[in-house]
C-alpha cells in the first residue's frame, strides 16, 4: 500500500497539483516520506490547502488513500481528520446527509481521543451548514457551542465563518441587537484577513441593522465604507448604496445630501433597468419633495413607485407607498382619497405584522405610523389678534366679540360640512359592500348553473350508456344465446343423428364465441363510459400476448380457412398488458371476422423512435375510404362478416380508448378488395409527463 500511495503522489506531481509554494512543498515532501504516519500528518495538511482553494476533485483524490492507509495501520487521529475533510466536502457540493453522517462519525472518533479542537471544528461546521439550509435554532445551538474555544486558539478563518454564519442567524430570526454584535465581530476579523468580500457584506449588514435600529448616523458611516470598498465599483452597488445613503440623511431632514444621493441612485437605476433599486428611491424622492413642498412631481414619482412595488411584489416598499400617499392627500385637503389610503395602508401592515409575529421575538415591537389627517389644519395660518385701537376700549371689545362671532361661525361651518363629507362617505362605501355583495351572489350562481348542467350532461351520458347496453343486449346477444339454447333443447330430447350433431358444432361454437366477444367487449366499453377505466402500466412481452391471443381463434381460423402468418418478435412495451390483450383479441377477431377461405392474417411489431409498433394484416374484403373515418367513433358502425357474423361495433371504440390510456395511438390503412392493415403503437418506458 505504500508503494501505491508513493507511485500515486509521484504521477500527481508530475501533472502539476497547484501553483501555490505551500502545496508543491508540501506533495514533495509526501512523496519521499517513509513511515505511514508522517505520510498521513502530511497528507493532511496538503487536504486543508487544497480545501482552501477549493480544489476538492484533487481534495477527494488524496482523501481516499489517506482513509486507506489511516484504517491500515488503525491511526484514529487520521481516520478522524479525513473523515471530516471528506464531510466538509459533501456539505460544499450540497450533500447534507452525507456530510452530517461524517460529521457525527468523526465528532465520535474526536471525543475518544479526547481532541477538544477536533470537537470544536466539528460542531462548527454542523452550526454553518444548519444556518445555510435555513435551519437557524439548530445552527446557533453548535455554533455557540464552538465559539468559546476558537476564539480562545486565535482561529481567525474560522471565527471569520462562526462569526458571519451567527450573525446571518440572528437576523432571520429578528435578534437584531445579537445580529448586530456578531456583524461587528466578523469585520474586524475580516478586517484582520483582509477578506474584502466579507467586509463589505459585514458593513452592508451592519448599516442596514443600524438603519433599522434608528441610529442613522452609524448606518450612514457604514454605508460610506461600503462605497469605499472595491466592491462599489459596479453600478449595481453603487445605484443601492447611494439610494439608502439618501433615505438616512433624509431621516434627519438634510435635504441637501438626501437629494444629491437620491439623484444618483435614481440616475444608475434608471440607466441599468433596475427596478429593485429603483422603487425605493422613488419612494424616497418623492417622501423628500413632499417635505420641500413639490407635491406634484412627489405625487407622479409615488404612483410610478406604487406600480413596480405592485409588479415586484414588495410589500414593505408599497406600506411606505401607502403611507406617503396618505400624506400627500391630507396635505392637498382630498380627504377622501386619503381615506382610501389610510385604509389600505393598515389592512397591509396588520399583515404584515401577522406574518413577522412569528419571527418577532416579544421584546421587540414594530414600528407604528401614525395619520396625520390634521396636520394640514394644524398648519393653517392663525389670524393676528387687531391691535387694541387708541380711541377707546369699547370699539376694541365690540371688534374682538364680531371677530369672534365669525370665528365660531367658521368653526360651526366647518363641522357641518364634515359631518355631511363623512355622510358621503359612508354610504358610498355601503353602497359599494352592496354592490360586493350582489356581484359575489351571481357568481354563486353562475357556477351553481354550471354544476348543474355538468351533472345534467353526466346523467344523460349515463342514460345513453344504459340505453345502448339494453338494446344490444336485447337484440345480438339474444340471438346468439337463443341459438345455443335451441341446440341444447334438441340435445335433450334426442331428436340429432350423430351426422347433424357433428355439423352444428362449428355453428354452435360461433354462436359461443360470439356472445363471449360480445360480453367481453360491453362490459370494457361500458366500464369507460362510466369513466372508471385506470391503466396499470408495465413492461410485458407482446410476442407472449401474441401467442396466448392466437390460440383463442386457431379453431375458428381453421374452420374458416383462414391461414395466419406470424413475424413476431421478442419485444416489450410499457402498458397496462390487459387493456393490450383486449385490443389484440379485437383486432383479430375482426380480422378473422372480414376474411373468407383462402386469405391469411399476418401479426408483426417493429421498434420506430423509441416505440414499439404492433400490426395485424389481412387479406380480407377490405374498407372502404368513407367507412375508415367510422370505424374508431362510439356511434356503434358495424358490417356483417363474410359468414354472416354480427358484430355490436363497440371494438374498435374499445381499442382506441384503451390505446389512449396508455399513451399510444391506433390506425388503419386499407384498399378494397384488398385487404386491411391496423396499427398500434406503445411507448417502450414511462412518459416523461
Amino acid at each position: 500500500m505504500r508503494k501505491l500511495i508513493t507511485l500515486l503522489i509521484l504521477v500527481s506531481i508530475s501533472f502539476g497539483f497547484s501553483q501555490s509554494n505551500e502545496i508543491d512543498s508540501l506533495a514533495l515532501e509526501l512523496a519521499f516520506q517513509t513511515q505511514d504516519s508522517l505520510k498521513v500528518d502530511t497528507s493532511l495538511k496538503l487536504i486543508e490547502s487544497l480545501y482552501e482553494i477549493n480544489d476538492y476533485d484533487r481534495a477527494i483524490k488524496y482523501i481516499i488513500e489517506i482513509e486507506k492507509l489511516s484504517n491500515a495501520i488503525s491511526y484514529k487521529d487520521g481516520i478522524a481528520k479525513t473523515i471530516y475533510y471528506k464531510s466538509l466536502i459533501y456539505g460544499q457540493k450540497g450533500d447534507y446527509l452525507n456530510a452530517i453522517s461524517g460529521f457525527q462519525k468523526s465528532k465520535r472518533l474526536f471525543t475518544s481521543l479526547k481532541d477538544t479542537l477536533g470537537i470544536t471544528r466539528i460542531n462548527n461546521s454542523i452550526g454553518l451548514l444548519e444556518i445555510e439550509r435555513g435551519n437557524f435554532s439548530k445552527g446557533l445551538n453548535y455554533s455557540l457551542s464552538a465559539i468559546n474555544e476558537l476564539e480562545k486558539r486565535g482561529l481567525k478563518t474560522e471565527l471569520n465563518k462562526a462569526y458571519s454564519n451567527l450573525a446571518k442567524a440572528y437576523y432571520n430570526i429578528a435578534s437584531f441587537d445579537k445580529a448586530i454584535e456578531f456583524y461587528t465581530k466578523a469585520l474586524l476579523v475580516q478586517e484582520e484577513l483582509n477578506d474584502s468580500k466579507g467586509i463589505y457584506e459585514s458593513n452592508n449588514k451592519l448599516a442596514e441593522l443600524y438603519s433599522r435600529n434608528k441610529e442613522h448616523r452609524k448606518a450612514i458611516d457604514f454605508y460610506r465604507r461600503v462605497l469605499r470598498s472595491e466592491a462599489s465599483n459596479s453600478d449595481a452597488v453603487k445605484g443601492s448604496i447611494f439610494t439608502k445613503l439618501g433615505g438616512e440623511y433624509l431621516q434627519f431632514n438634510d435635504y441637501d445630501n438626501a437629494k444629491k444621493y437620491l439623484i444618483r441612485g435614481y440616475n444608475i437605476s434608471i440607466r441599468t433597468k433596475n427596478k429593485v433599486d429603483l422603487l425605493p428611491a422613488l419612494n424616497y424622492l418623492g417622501d423628500l419633495n413632499i417635505k420641500e413642498g413639490r407635491y406634484t412631481i412627489a405625487e407622479k414619482q409615488l404612483l410610478e413607485a406604487g406600480k413596480i412595488a405592485k409588479e415586484l411584489g414588495n410589500e414593505r416598499e408599497l406600506l411606505k407607498h401607502y403611507g406617503l400617499m396618505k400624506s400627500l392627500d391630507s396635505i392637498r385637503n382630498r380627504y377622501d382619497s386619503a381615506f382610501i389610503w389610510q385604509r389600505q395602508y393598515y389592512e397591509l401592515r396588520n399583515r404584515l405584522k401577522e406574518k413577522e409575529s412569528k419571527l418577532l421575538p416579544k421584546s421587540v415591537e414594530p414600528i407604528e405610523l401614525k395619520p396625520i389627517f390634521d396636520e394640514n389644519a394644524n398648519q393653517t395660518n392663525s389670524e393676528q389678534k387687531p391691535e387694541p385701537s387708541s380711541e377707546s376700549v369699547i370699539s376694541s371689545n365690540k371688534k374682538l366679540n364680531n371677530f369672534k362671532i365669525i370665528f365660531y361661525g367658521l368653526l360651526a361651518a366647518l363641522a357641518i360640512v364634515s359631518t355631511f363629507l363623512v355622510l358621503i362617505y359612508l354610504k358610498r362605501n355601503n353602497n359599494i359592500k352592496y354592490m360586493q355583495q350582489l356581484e359575489e351572489k351571481n357568481v354563486k350562481i353562475e357556477l351553481q348553473n354550471e354544476a348543474f348542467l355538468e351533472q345534467t350532461k353526466h346523467l344523460e351520458n349515463v342514460n345513453n350508456v344504459k340505453d345502448k347496453l339494453f338494446s344490444i343486449v336485447s337484440h345480438d346477444l339474444k340471438d346468439s344465446l337463443s341459438s345455443i339454447n335451441g341446440f341444447i333443447d334438441l340435445l335433450k330430447d334426442g331428436s340429432l343423428s350423430r351426422e347433424e350433431f357433428d355439423n352444428l358444432i362449428p355453428e354452435l361454437s360461433e354462436n359461443a364465441n360470439n356472445a363471449s366477444l360480445l360480453l367481453f367487449n360491453l362490459l370494457n366499453w361500458s366500464k369507460s363510459q362510466m369513466q372508471s377505466l385506470k391503466p396499470k402500466p408495465s413492461l410485458f412481452d407482446i410476442q407472449e400476448v401474441f401467442e396466448d391471443k392466437v390460440k383463442l381463434v386457431e379453431q375458428r381460423m381453421e374452420n374458416k380457412g383462414i391461414t395466419l402468418v406470424n413475424h413476431s418478435l421478442r419485444d416489450f412495451a410499457y402498458a397496462d398488458r390487459s387493456m393490450f390483450e383486449i385490443v389484440i383479441q379485437n383486432l383479430l377477431a375482426n380480422a378473422l371476422k372480414f376474411c373468407k377461405s383462402g386469405d391469411k392474417i399476418t401479426i408483426a411489431n417493429h421498434i420506430s423512435n423509441g416505440s414499439c409498433i404492433i400490426s395485424v394484416a389481412d387479406t380480407g374484403i377490405g374498407i372502404s375510404k368513407a367507412n375508415i373515418d367510422k370505424l374508431f367513433n362510439s356511434s356503434s358502425y358495424t358490417t356483417m362478416g363474410t359468414n354472416n357474423e354480427k358484430g355490436t361495433g363497440l371494438g374498435l371504440s374499445i381499442c382506441k380508448e384503451l390505446v389512449d390510456l396508455n399513451n399510444g395511438k391506433i390506425w388503419v390503412q386499407s384498399t378494397p378488395g384488398i385487404g386491411s392493415t391496423f396499427y398500434v403503437q406503445l411507448p417502450k418506458s414511462r412518459p416523461s409527463s
